[in-house]
């Protein structure tokens, strides 16, 4: 599969700084702010963001990590029960600003079961999402606050956000996949289609 590098590392920290100045500029204090990352690549985004904040602000403001697997609508799980340790997030929510930090903007179904599982660990005076790379194709009407950067995709190619902390180098790149490969989508739903048969 060919690929092509659509953000350097460079590129990544440019758009994490501007990031950080739409924050602040956005929220005027960050007094109550909590920053939450979606697993995986989400979390050291939202570290970053915070280190970004407190050299500004001189404020440390609290991160923690979200694991959304137990609210997603588009695999099957065997109890869709939330697990227990579904969130780390070491302060409450409660009353907070949540800025909510993930790599890619797709569909839109991350963000919105994101949203339910932080619903479900109190009430946050508000959540605003940031994201890396929006790359389209929404199926839910979510929009990101905050955007690293556009990148118009085929449904047939693959965004790959890859961090210094999860992947040994940062970069974003667009994977040209087969249209014959079964995304993990339709794989899930061929699955369902089969054992409702």
């Amino acid at each position: 599969m060919a690929e092509k590098i659509i953000m350097t590392a460079d590129d990544i920290r440019r758009s994490l700084a501007r990031i950080t100045h739409e924050i602040i500029e956005r929220n005027k204090t960050t007094d109550h702010m909590v920053l939450v990352g979606m697993q995986t690549r989400g979390v050291p985004l939202a570290r970053r963001l915070a280190d970004n904040l407190e050299n500004l602000t001189g404020s440390t403001i609290p991160v923690g990590a979200l694991d959304i697997s137990p609210y997603r609508d588009d695999i099957s799980l065997p109890n869709p029960q939330p697990a227990v340790n579904y969130a780390d997030i070491a302060v409450s929510i409660v009353g907070k600003s949540v800025v909510l930090v993930d790599d890619v903007l797709y569909t839109g179904r991350s963000a919105r079961a994101a949203m339910d599982a932080l619903i479900d660990l109190g009430r946050p005076r508000s959540i605003q999402l940031v994201v890396l790379v929006d790359r389209g194709h929404r199926e839910l009407p979510i929009r990101a606050d905050y955007v690293g950067k556009n990148i118009p995709s085929s449904r047939h190619e693959e965004v790959q956000v890859r961090l210094v902390e999860t992947d040994g180098t940062d970069e974003v790149v667009i994977v040209e996949s087969s249209q014959d490969a079964a995304s993990p989508r339709q794989v899930a739903d061929r699955l369902a289609w089969k054992e409702g048969s």
